[in-house]
């Protein structure tokens, strides 16, 4: 008819352009495609494989396989129904993968140290494996195999519950940056060995080890260290980059005969390789430790880069509150500082000790702005160091105090309110335990 426009109908679109439209993501760039596949659990890529024929073999590819608990879910409590599906899932993936495995983590609650292990160790020792991770949550302590230790390539080494012996031709890993240790059992000679064979460590945690109980640390790139265990004696040789520290020692120094004794100082030779130190957390006993020896009023060179301290102090103790103001002292700029009481000692009766009472002379923090008094009971002892941080803290901003129970709570809040201050602006927040 006149008057009327003529509509085009479009040409019914066939089966391959319907799927088109509707499955843009498979015609993403194919490292695109990878970035999202790395994002999902191992469980949930494989499960990509029935989108289409294009993912089918896709997340075969994945660099980096992760089972754990979020992967490998198994409801039931037969131990031996849990380790034949575990194992079961771990070959058929390994059997199924295409490409290089860059990373590896075994680590599921319910995971025994199977000698599976041992063949999953050694087909990866052929796939140039960057990371290496494996925690054995239940049973003793899984002997590692040989072949671990000539993984050539490896960046990143994380066991958990392992019983480490290299053989005797170890050289060491070359490319190793970070190594993390806990409830590990490993010789003397062989932790020794291991440390200064990585010349390229950056980071090193040790937890809850045997086996060793001198720690000899010799890495020159090595940048971050915590260590929390039972041990004799620690000694930095060749740290000089190191910045990070966090040392606790679970035993009671003074009552372990097996910490080294001697006159001369922990502490100073503590920090003799120790140039660069920013941040450091003592825990535990390990003041104690540094106590030990003459102790000097500060360090003969001072700590120029450490600007956070947190100590685990017991303030009835005159030898720690002696090494606890050395260090103080030696951090001209300090700007955070915590102090964490060890409650099962503060309420000690017997003579207490006056010694943030008396005259310190020339201990001024002129940079401190921060600081966290935690566990206290309110005691002289802690009261007179509250007292004189703030009499010596000239641009403090902020001081938190929280004591370790609620007994006397009100009586001690007015007791920090009557302390005087040299900085005006600083505030004292009490918050309840």
């Amino acid at each position: 008819m006149v008057g009327q426009r003529t509509i085009r109908r479009e040409p019914p679109k066939l089966p391959y352009e319907i799927e088109t439209d509707l499955d843009r993501i498979s015609h993403l760039p194919g490292h695109i495609l990878d970035q999202i596949l790395s994002q999902l659990s191992l469980k949930d890529a494989a499960r990509t494989s029935v989108l289409s024929w294009k993912w089918r073999y896709r997340w075969a590819k994945v660099p980096d396989l992760v089972f754990d608990t979020q992967c490998v879910t198994i409801p039931s409590q037969d131990q031996n129904l849990i380790k034949c599906k575990l194992v079961s899932i771990v070959d058929h993936v390994l059997l199924l993968h295409l490409g290089p495995i860059r990373k590896f983590k075994l680590s599921h609650r319910d995971l025994l140290g199977v000698p599976d292990i041992d063949r999953w160790i050694l087909h990866l020792s052929r796939s140039s494996t960057k990371e290496f991770i494996l925690e054995i949550w239940k049973g003793q302590r899984y002997k590692l195999p040989s072949c671990l230790f000539y993984f050539e390539n490896l960046s990143h080494l994380e066991l958990f519950n392992c019983l480490l012996k290299p053989p005797s031709m170890f050289k060491g890993f070359r490319d190793l940056k970070s190594l993390d240790l806990q409830h590990i059992t490993l010789t003397q000679d062989a932790f020794e060995n291991l440390i200064s064979s990585c010349p390229l460590l950056e980071r090193l945690t040790l937890m809850n080890f045997d086996g060793f109980s001198h720690l000899k640390i010799n890495a020159p790139n090595l940048q971050f260290f915590d260590v929390g265990g039972v041990f004799d004696d620690l000694i930095f040789e060749n740290t000089f980059r190191l910045t990070l520290v966090s040392i606790g020692l679970y035993v009671n120094a003074k009552n372990d005969r097996r910490v080294a004794q001697g006159s001369s100082s922990k502490l100073l030779s503590f920090f003799v390789n120790l140039p660069h130190i920013r941040r450091l957390e003592i825990q535990s006993y390990f003041l104690q430790y540094l106590a030990m020896g003459n102790m000097p009023s500060r360090l003969a060179k001072p700590c120029i880069d450490l600007n956070y301290i947190s100590l685990r102090i017991n303030f009835n103790d005159t030898e720690e509150n002696s090494a606890a103001l050395c260090l103080l002292r030696s951090a001209p700029n300090l700007q955070e500082l915590e102090m964490l009481a060890r409650p099962e000692e503060q309420s000690t009766t017997g003579t207490l000790t006056d010694f943030w009472e008396d005259d310190h002379g020339n201990s001024l923090f002129g940079q401190l702005r921060i600081a966290r008094i935690v566990g206290i009971s309110g005691v002289k002892s802690e009261l007179d160091f509250i007292n004189f941080l703030l009499l010596n803290s000239p641009v403090l901003e902020r001081m938190t105090v929280k004591p370790a129970s609620v007994n006397g709570g009100w009586e001690f809040i007015k007791q920090l309110l009557r302390f005087r201050r040299a900085s005006v602006q600083a505030e004292i927040i009490y918050l309840d335990p």
